[in-house]
């Protein structure tokens, strides 16, 4: 997606897309970090926090999953947090009943600083604590939002898990250097597939996202890709396939710390 300020105009995207994904046989669907709304300025996502349980956007997605007999991991969503000033930016998981059964807050907060560019998260949201995994129909899938990317120790400690999911806004200036290699690297190192939807483009507060949603399998290969733009992109979890990777080469049951 190429997320607006505008939290009516993200909706009605993301339910065509979604409509999309389902016709294409999808059952389990991820939206990209922020995916209701890109504000002019951060705190915009402030003032559209939603109550956990309440609200257009989760109404929004239950009814997406519930309409399409779809698992439904809502990117990330600004819920609202003990502070008036921040929110949590989390990532809701419905099951094909439209029922939310999961939930993971964002642990880890972006910050970089280079020339004019710069970014700061921790002044409009409250970091997580805990870990978060869910039980889907492609088995145990583990949760994680865009900058989590770089920490491997939150995938150690989510266990084995046939899937991992990372809805992310990576900058164009950190995703077209590391976007690709850390997916990979998240990919191969805890043998299971991991799928990235993104945000990919020029937003109307001027900034510009990297994009490249993906699909990649447990060896490490770039199954799926969409460079920038709105669009669907879609493949097959075969878990024959990836327990014939953990067989042939048992790095999990090989770890020693």
């Amino acid at each position: 997606m190429v997320s607006t300020p505008v939290v009516e105009e993200n909706l009605a995207t993301a339910a065509r897309l979604v409509a999309e994904a389902a016709q294409k046989g999808a059952r389990l669907v991820l939206l990209p970090e922020y995916w209701p709304i890109m504000g002019r300025s951060d705190s915009d996502k402030v003032g559209k926090a939603e109550p956990l349980g309440r609200g257009v956007i989760q109404e929004a997605m239950a009814a997406m999953a519930r309409e399409h007999g779809i698992w439904l991991l809502g990117g990330t969503l600004p819920l609202a947090s003990d502070d008036p000033d921040k929110v949590i930016n989390t990532t809701l998981v419905y099951d094909p009943e439209g029922q939310h059964v999961g939930r993971y807050d964002k642990i880890h907060l972006f910050g970089f600083t280079k020339g004019s560019e710069s970014y700061n998260e921790s002044k409009t949201i409250v970091p997580g604590r805990s870990v978060g995994t869910v039980e889907t129909t492609v088995g145990k899938v583990g949760m994680s939002v865009c900058y989590d990317l770089r920490f491997p120790e939150l995938y150690r400690a989510m266990g084995p898990v046939n899937l991992i999911v990372v809805p992310a806004a990576f900058t164009y200036t950190t995703g077209r250097a590391h976007w690709e290699i850390l997916l990979r690297a998240r990919a191969i190192e805890n043998q299971c597939y991991v799928l990235a939807a993104a945000q990919g483009g020029e937003h109307v507060n001027g900034r510009r996202t990297w994009g490249h949603s993906m699909l990649v399998d447990p060896w490490g290969e770039v199954k799926a890709v969409l460079a920038e733009g709105e669009g669907v992109i879609h493949g097959e979890l075969d878990l024959t396939y990836l327990a014939g990777v953990r067989e042939s080469l048992p790095a999990l049951k090989h770890r020693t710390m």
